[in-house]
């Protein structure tokens, strides 16, 4: 069983403040993540707020105009807080509010704060330009920059005493990471193509004829784009069925927060697959109501039940 708590010691002012503004980042630039968490109760939805503050700090520095020198220089020095957190050697006067919430979070949850260090080589594999061969080189990636806060996450939504295949949660923790991630890059694989950036596997390109690239509203000539994105869609959908077993093993609000999470982005991947060429003409997203209902559906367990009710069948 992995350790939850429901009881954190007093919060002090510096810490608090710390956290407030963490999770001020996480309202202002969290699209998708902001609507599951503000389902959590307040020290879980603090602790969460500080690791997607951390995680948008390694992002933005990858995603922005500094040469990739600074850029690896950087994430180096982010990887230095990062061991200056695990050490326990930020204190709560330190001028950064960010370290100061994590380091907090990381003293009342168990957070295996090693999956940011895997964020950073993920982020540091973009830096570098790599591209990916298969599905498995891929997944390496993935695994680095969303299956990685798969687990971080769970490290703070913890499981339910006595919930049945409890040793497996991180795994699928991890694999629900990679749906959210293999959605995020079909949404974005023209604004990536644009930046100069290819992750769908090269093998996948080829086979459905993709290999010119994208940087253009239509796909290469003589392509079969829809059946390439169509291909795609399935293995994400089948990420996201493996991944969805981890939600009975969750408390009711850590699993309406997950549920929320998820459910926003198979709905993107829902019309994703309607209409493959959206994502050539613009970002696909959802209206604001349409996010909020599907909170509201998470908060509600009808994803964790019949998830629940598809585990009793198969164990008949």
């Amino acid at each position: 069983m992995i350790r939850t708590v429901d009881s954190p010691p007093h919060v002090s002012a510096p810490v608090l403040a710390a956290y407030s503004y963490c999770e001020a980042v996480t309202g202002q630039q969290a699209r998708n993540f902001a609507y599951g968490i503000r389902l959590l109760p307040t020290p879980k939805r603090r602790a969460m707020s500080a690791l997607y503050a951390f995680s948008r700090r390694v992002d933005d520095i990858g995603d922005g105009a500094l040469g990739d020198d600074v850029k690896v220089a950087r994430l180096e020095d982010t990887r230095a807080l990062l061991t200056r957190v695990r050490a326990g050697e930020v204190e709560e006067d330190d001028t950064d509010p960010v370290a100061v919430a994590l380091a907090h979070a990381a003293q009342v949850f168990p957070i295996p704060l090693g999956g940011l260090d895997e964020l950073i080589d993920g982020v540091l594999m973009d830096v570098r330009g790599e591209t990916y061969e298969t599905w498995d080189d891929l997944k390496v990636y993935c695994r680095c920059v969303a299956g990685a806060i798969g687990r971080l996450s769970l490290g703070v939504f913890g499981t339910e005493p006595g919930a049945r295949g409890a040793e497996r949660a991180p795994e699928y923790a991890d694999t629900l990471g990679l749906a959210l991630q293999l959605t995020n890059i079909l949404r974005d694989v023209r604004e990536d193509a644009v930046g100069g950036r290819t992750y769908l596997p090269a093998d996948d390109l080829a086979k459905f004829g993709c290999s010119a690239g994208f940087d253009g509203p239509r796909p290469p000539e003589g392509s079969d784009f829809a059946g390439l994105v169509h291909f795609e869609v399935r293995r994400a959908r089948a990420l996201f069925a493996e991944g969805y077993r981890l939600l009975p093993m969750l408390d009711r609000r850590s699993g309406a927060c997950v549920a929320a999470m998820a459910g926003i982005y198979r709905r993107l991947l829902d019309r994703i697959e309607r209409d493959p060429g959206a994502v050539l003409r613009g970002r696909v997203s959802l209206p604001g109501r349409e996010k909020a209902y599907v909170a509201v559906r998470g908060l509600s367990g009808l994803d964790t039940r019949h998830v629940s009710r598809l585990t009793v069948r198969r164990q008949l």
